[in-house]
């Protein structure tokens, strides 16, 4: 591979800085997609990560627009050139894909395309993806120089002098096709096997954020278990004794009677906080901001207190910011109902300057986050800090006892 120039090199460099500076998947795919694109100098480029039943699990498209990408319609299936690529791991560098043997078309929406360059992205033996370029978009001066090298080849061959004539009247993009060379498949190469660690990488991020939210869900199960197990305890006693005084002491027993329904209803609203914890979270399908405006409305139904949701001017986030912002919006709506025995509380969503702010306010109890510190409680104030910083955001509480509490979060972007 000839020496790369150093623009080229801080190309290359910035391209594996951006893959490698994503955690989630379908981010890293789109990343690798994107910088393959602009390296290469291509018209399109595509990467279809493999299922077990011979199409594609995830497919990211760069250079198609979404109007067209709606209008192609099925994602491919493992076959023809894509299925060389992944089930035999060889590259395929094409001077025209629709002369290929194993070219088996495409739908009639689909762009046209010529000159292919695709590229296994494997770790080891096991074939991760299949990435792939089309239509080479070569500078006008690259095609001049080349014509000029063919015109100087042509007039020192006697035996092309009349070829050369007849050529002579062809445009520029006929006489020398624009092409994927050997140093641009030697490049994808490399791409791509920075391509496959980023890869990898994403998923055991995401098999760990799998474990941390089975893990958070085990600790709801305990505290579920502990919370609604006890209310249930009382609530058993307490019928039992209002049972026994129905007869001796009907003025006790209706008042055993009421605190029954005020415990069977605290149950209940546990029950149904469990229940709206464990439901995962839709951010992928709906983002954040129909997400948070789904739980508000499901929490204002099961609780007593006022929920609501107000947004401003906040668009789709990176997805890593989307989940911290949802995960400390839950600890602190849980607190809000759970503790601070609050009759209003409500989620805020708002753009300030190049930042997002998310804002959970109560009118509840309040504390004094000095004395929660001093006595080894964090009411999930060290998690919530923890997510915050973990996507380059900050948080701040602000309590008073009698005045409420209010949590805010800040990340860039939005």
């Amino acid at each position: 591979m000839r020496m790369v120039p150093r623009s080229g090199l801080a190309a290359v460099s910035a391209a594996l800085l951006a893959m490698n500076r994503r955690l989630e998947v379908r981010d890293v795919l789109q990343t690798i997609v994107a910088s393959a694109r602009d390296l290469l100098d291509a018209e399109y480029a595509a990467l279809g990560v493999p299922d077990d039943h011979g199409g594609f699990a995830q497919f990211v498209v760069a250079g198609v627009s979404d109007e067209q990408w709606k209008a192609i319609g099925p994602l491919p299936r493992q076959h023809g050139i894509l299925a060389a690529m992944l089930h035999d791991a060889t590259p395929q560098r094409l001077a025209d894909v629709r002369k290929h043997p194993r070219f088996g078309g495409w739908p009639s929406a689909h762009p046209m395309m010529a000159d292919f360059l695709g590229m296994p992205i494997a770790d080891g033996e096991q074939v991760l993806g299949a990435l792939f370029l089309a239509n080479k978009r070569c500078l006008a001066n690259e095609r001049s120089s080349a014509d000029e090298r063919n015109s100087a080849d042509e007039r020192s061959s006697a035996d092309e002098r009349g070829g050369a004539r007849r050529r002579r009247g062809r445009p520029a993009s006929q006489e020398r096709p624009c092409a994927f060379t050997e140093d641009d498949e030697e490049l994808l190469r490399l791409l791509a096997q920075h391509a496959a660690l980023a890869l990898t990488n994403a998923r055991l991020y995401e098999r760990s954020r799998e474990l941390t939210i089975a893990q958070e869900r085990s600790r709801i199960g305990h505290e579920l278990h502990d919370a609604v197990a006890q209310k249930l305890f009382s609530l058993r006693l307490t019928a039992q004794a209002a049972t026994a005084l129905v007869d001796r002491d009907p003025a006790r027993a209706k008042a055993e009677l009421h605190e029954v329904a005020r415990l069977s209803g605290e149950a209940a609203d546990e029950l149904r906080a469990a229940v709206v914890e464990l439901r995962p979270a839709a951010l992928d399908e709906d983002g954040l901001v129909a997400t948070l405006r789904t739980q508000a409305q499901v929490l204002d139904r099961a609780h007593s207190a006022r929920v609501d949701f107000v947004c401003d001017g906040v668009r789709a986030l990176p997805s890593a910011q989307e989940e911290a912002l949802l995960r400390v919006a839950q600890e602190a709506l849980h607190n809000a109902l759970r503790h601070a025995d609050a009759s209003h509380v409500r989620v805020a969503l708002a753009r300030r300057g190049p930042s997002v702010v998310l804002t959970v306010t109560d009118d509840g109890a309040g504390f004094d986050p000095a004395a929660v510190r001093s006595a080894g409680r964090h009411l999930g104030l060290v998690s919530m800090r923890d997510r915050a910083s973990g996507v380059g955001g900050a948080l701040r509480v602000h309590s008073e006892p009698g005045k409420g509490t209010a949590v805010s979060m800040e990340v860039p972007g939005g």
